[in-house]
């Protein structure tokens, strides 16, 4: 009886030892095996529609819808591709179509505005950041994919659409209709505010914005008597563009150290990319205005200034897009839109679904001069001194801004902070 006992006991643990040595192809072959069934499960699924459906399906239909449905799965911004709607998208890189200028996403299962890009229909209809579209032409968009979407919205120049928006601000759903034009975008515009400060706004990372951007600093240190006392750099409502631009716009004014860096799961997907020091702009004052409507490769720019200290960040939270999508073009004309990698700032943070948190929290308000009459001062007095002119502080007349600044309060805030800089550092010198 000991005997066979014994044996059963070394049987038992010659099979626990043979399980533990063959344990991972064990595994390796369940995991293959599960994956034969799950093929066969769609395959099957695939021959019932195709032999009992009511109606006579198209194939190639069947199996466009499949892979939709897979891409949708995934996150946002990955997506499959019809021939048809391939070709709208690589019309997007070109920068010049029909629309209306409005940068898209899926947010909670809607079509939400991220930004709309500036001096466009969109923008001047008076479309939001943050604005849910919930119907085209009357359809409604839920289970719409983004370039579905994008292609219902373009159309010939000169031609109408009604698209159905949904704010917070609504008690229900708005129409605004807005007429189509051939979206020329102009990706740098600048101007002197006031001799010495200049103001730069990027709308979108396009093949030649850095080409753009260096030509604006130079008309603004030539406006200004060769130098810069500061800089604003507007990312407000910038919905990304080209991250080999973006890259290049934070090199302008990081001499060193890494800008970003992704990270994915193939080696292909991990990349750094390092300042150099040919070509950095001299050191002046910046500062960077972001909002809701800065996403992508607006958010590296304003992630890379702020973790090498070399602009404070103004404005509000931007929108929170760090995920790299890789086009893979398909070999019936189709193609893939694949999130591939993550961004991260220098300092490693991750701006996916987080985006990044300003220095200086300053909201967007609307400001209206008060109306009536003014106070009197001691000029308006019947009689008064005239004043001599004479050197020192506080001689000139306060220069009022222009209409653009005087509507803008983030704006008014930042050239404030930047006078307010200078004003600072020459009370420094004369107090040393």
């Amino acid at each position: 009886m000991k005997k066979l006992t014994w044996t059963l006991v070394l049987l038992l643990l010659a099979l626990m030892f043979a399980g533990m040595s063959g344990g991972p192809a064990l595994k390796k072959a369940q995991a293959e095996n599960s994956r034969y069934q799950e093929l066969e499960l769609f395959t099957d699924v695939l021959s019932i529609v195709r032999k009992s459906y009511v109606e006579e399906v198209d194939f190639k239909k069947l199996i466009y819808g499949a892979l939709e449905g897979m891409l949708a799965t995934l996150d946002p911004h990955s997506s499959f591709m019809t021939p048809d709607i391939y070709r709208e998208m690589k019309i997007d890189t070109e920068g010049e179509f029909g629309g209306l200028g409005i940068e898209i996403t899926l947010k909670d299962g809607l079509l939400t505005v991220v930004a709309p890009i500036e001096d466009t229909p969109a923008h001047r209809a008076g479309l939001l950041p943050g604005d849910s579209i919930v119907r085209i032409e009357g359809r409604s968009t839920k289970d719409m994919g983004i370039m579905e979407a994008v292609k219902l919205m373009r159309g010939p120049k000169g031609s109408e659409i009604t698209i159905g928006v949904m704010r917070e601000a609504f008690d229900k759903p708005r129409d605004f209709t807005i007429v189509r034009e051939v979206i020329q975008i102009k990706s740098v515009k600048f101007r002197t505010m006031e001799k010495g400060f200049g103001y730069v706004r990027i709308s979108q990372f396009q093949a030649h914005t850095v080409e753009d951007l260096r030509k604006a600093l130079a008309a603004l240190r030539e406006e200004s008597g060769g130098s810069l006392s500061g800089l604003i750099l507007d990312l407000r409502n910038n919905p990304g563009g080209l991250l080999d631009q973006a890259v290049a716009v934070a090199d302008l004014f990081v001499r060193e150290g890494l800008l970003v860096y992704t990270q994915g799961r193939e080696p292909g997907s991990q990349m750094e990319f390092e300042a150099t020091a040919a070509g950095t702009e001299p050191y002046y004052p910046m500062v960077a205005l972001i909002n809701e409507g800065s996403a992508s490769a607006s958010e590296i720019v304003a992630g890379a200034l702020h973790d090498h200290d070399r602009a404070v960040i103004m404005g509000t939270q931007s929108f929170g897009k760090g995920s790299v999508q890789t086009i893979i073009p398909l070999s019936d004309d189709s193609g893939l839109r694949l999130t591939t990698a993550r961004y991260y700032t220098p300092n490693g943070t991750s701006i996916q679904a987080r985006g990044i948190t300003p220095d200086l929290v300053v909201p967007r308000m609307e400001i209206r001069e008060l109306q009536g009459p003014g106070r009197v001062r001691e000029r308006d007095l019947q009689n008064h001194f005239e004043t001599e002119d004479q050197p020192g502080r506080g001689a000139e007349e306060a220069q009022a801004p222009d209409e653009a600044v005087r509507s803008d309060y983030q704006l008014i805030r930042a050239l404030d902070l930047l006078k307010g800089w200078g004003i600072f550092q020459g009370l420094q010198k004369r107090a040393a």
